[in-house]
């Protein structure tokens, strides 16, 4: 077992190769109560409902699928299950699933009695590397992605490797877009092990060693820069067009599907404004594209995705600002970038 430890709001652990089923009994014996939220899929594949039923004070609670979770009456769902359970400050939540339901169970807790305790159980990828960890909680609105949220750590993070096995390969390889940001932004090593794979059953091989590095940047990030103050923006290297893209989709891509996107469009920005090599920005296509992720975006989508970009919370009133890297560990801020600089870079990776 692997832990990394997070100083935020508060401290705790994210715990890397443990037994799922061990650590959740711990939890139910700690709290009076304990509200368990998980999509129908995970509920199926780990038979969830036999383990409610077997403690009294453990209570099951379905989610839609992956960004279907994220809406409000999701939330007043769970809200609606506290309130009847009479949930207090003595009780706990506990997020089994993907990002979108860490992200929703995470801000239910942070928003019932102005906050309890809550736990993570990413069954995806992309939530043990980026969404359930870092206290980012929140839900989706017609005018954007995470636009009302809260930065609600959880108590702790539990990653069990068995949860991977059952990922398809295209939710696997969505999970690596976000560990190739990471790569990129923080750790030489990552994109090493990467570059060093040559198909995504090696890069499977290669899970808890890549989740551990990913980890380890995250939690020394959000450790400095709890809200976002600055340091914790390079964290959104590839997103910001990523989730215009997502929002163009209407969220059928899978969320490391667009920011594969995102990533190409900002290391072409990187190459314009902080002089990044062309064979890194190559790079990130070869590695994209070695796990079957997308690169390019239909060209006439610009105008809808620059509208997109606008409204995301991760702009500015001044105008639109991107996180870039000059090289490998070196994250760069671009701030008030012009639209038409924005359009002649899209035009290298649309199609």
């Amino acid at each position: 077992m692997i832990d990394i430890h997070v100083t935020s709001e508060r401290a705790y652990d994210v715990h890397i190769g443990i037994n799922w089923q061990d650590e959740l009994r711990k939890i139910t014996g700690r709290f009076d109560k304990v509200l368990v939220v998980a999509p129908q899929m995970v509920i199926s594949l780990f038979n969830l409902e036999k383990i409610a039923q077997s403690a009294s004070n453990v209570f099951l609670h379905v989610v839609p699928d992956g960004e279907e979770a994220k809406t409000l009456p999701s939330l007043e769902q769970v809200w609606t299950i506290l309130a009847e359970q009479k949930f207090g400050r003595k009780d706990a939540v506990v997020a089994i699933g993907g990002g979108a339901t860490t992200d929703l169970s995470g801000f239910a807790a942070a928003t019932w009695l102005r906050g309890i305790e809550w736990f993570a159980f990413p069954t995806t990828l992309a939530a043990a590397v980026d969404a359930a960890i870092g206290g980012k909680t929140g839900i989706n609105t017609p005018a954007g992605k995470n636009l009302i949220g809260s930065f609600h750590s959880p108590s702790a993070v539990y990653i069990d490797l068995a949860f991977l096995t059952t990922l398809s390969d295209r939710d696997f390889a969505a999970g690596l877009a976000e560990v190739i940001k990471t790569g990129f932004i923080a750790s030489q090593e990552i994109i090493e092990i990467l570059a060093s794979c040559e198909s995504l059953a090696d890069a499977r091989a290669h899970a808890k060693e890549l989740i551990a590095l990913s980890v380890a940047v995250k939690a020394h990030v959000v450790s400095a820069d709890f809200k976002e103050g600055r340091l914790r923006e390079i964290l959104n290297y590839g997103h910001t067009l990523g989730h215009a893209i997502e929002r163009s989709e209407d969220f059928a891509w899978r969320h490391g599907e667009a920011v594969a996107v995102g990533l190409v469009f900002a290391a072409e920005l990187s190459k314009s404004l902080a002089g990044l090599n062309g064979a890194i920005v190559s790079t990130h296509r070869d590695l994209l594209d070695k796990f079957g992720l997308p690169v390019s975006y239909p060209k006439h989508r610009w105008s809808e995705l620059l509208e997109f970009m606008r409204s995301d919370k991760k702009a500015r009133s001044s105008g639109l600002r991107f996180i870039g890297i000059s090289e490998i560990g070196s994250p760069q801020w671009f701030e008030d970038v012009k639209d038409e600089h924005l359009a002649e870079i899209y035009e290298r990776i649309s199609i």
